[in-house]
């Protein structure tokens, strides 16, 4: 029987999401704790990869397993999991549902703040100049639609093509927190903060909205601005 689970966590004290040989990861803390409660080995897939110290607010993941699951596992995984790894829900899945390639479109965060807030460490970018959120909202324009986005991935990434479709990018301010929101159907490694360093050079003045379009068709990384630091980027959205 295959089912789906819905969690959610704060990456800081981990590798990333997939298991490493070499480094503590959310996917390796989650078998363990699935494979304790059911008393079986259990291997979770999960609808995407992130980096080390990228938090997640909505994450799925999908697992098999033999047996009926008792009703109590939400509860007793979230009583052995860390702190930071939370367990919402967990359903029963179509045997060839498939977390990770059935996932259509995922949504991003990145949030900014201006002043030192202990609360938000390592939750938040401090950022020590002001951004013209006005200037970045018209250079989001220029990602819009299906394009190819060398120019924003890390370099040797394990990837077939770089065409990704953007359905949304914008800026906005919430409680103080610039936040940068992205939607696609895929991304790919580090695209994310390479976008957002780039578009913070828009809102500091230091290269224009039309640099946006020419650094894209250039498929030069580069070209970019600079990859911004990973505890500011949160996965919130997936759409099946």
């Amino acid at each position: 029987m295959r089912y789906l689970i819905e969690l959610a966590y704060n990456g800081t004290n981990y590798q990333g999401w997939q298991v490493q040989p070499n480094g503590i990861t959310v996917q390796a803390i989650l078998n363990n704790a699935l494979s304790v409660v059911l008393r079986q080995t259990i291997e979770i897939m999960g609808c995407g990869r992130t980096d080390a110290g990228v938090h997640a607010k909505q994450y799925f993941a999908h697992f098999d397993c033999n047996i009926e699951l008792p009703s109590n596992l939400i509860k007793s995984l979230n009583g052995i999991l860390p702190y930071d790894i939370a367990v919402y829900e967990i359903l029963p899945i179509a045997p060839d549902f498939n977390a990770r390639f059935n996932a259509k479109l995922r949504t991003y965060q990145y949030h900014i703040i201006y002043d030192k807030n202990p609360f938000l460490q390592n939750l938040a970018v401090r950022w020590h100049q002001d951004l013209n959120i006005d200037l970045m909202n018209e250079a989001c324009q220029n990602l819009l639609g299906e394009k190819d986005f060398n120019c924003f991935s890390k370099s040797r990434s394990d990837v077939n093509n770089y065409i990704c479709t953007i359905k949304q990018a914008e800026w906005k301010i919430e409680d103080n927190i610039l936040i940068f929101e992205i939607t696609a159907n895929r991304f790919l490694r580090s695209m994310v903060r390479a976008i957002v360093g780039t578009l913070a050079m828009v809102g500091e003045g230091k290269i224009s909205i039309e640099s946006v379009s020419e650094i894209i068709e250039s498929k030069d990384r580069k070209m970019a601005g600079m990859s911004v630091p990973a505890h500011g980027l949160y996965l919130t959205k997936i759409i099946y």
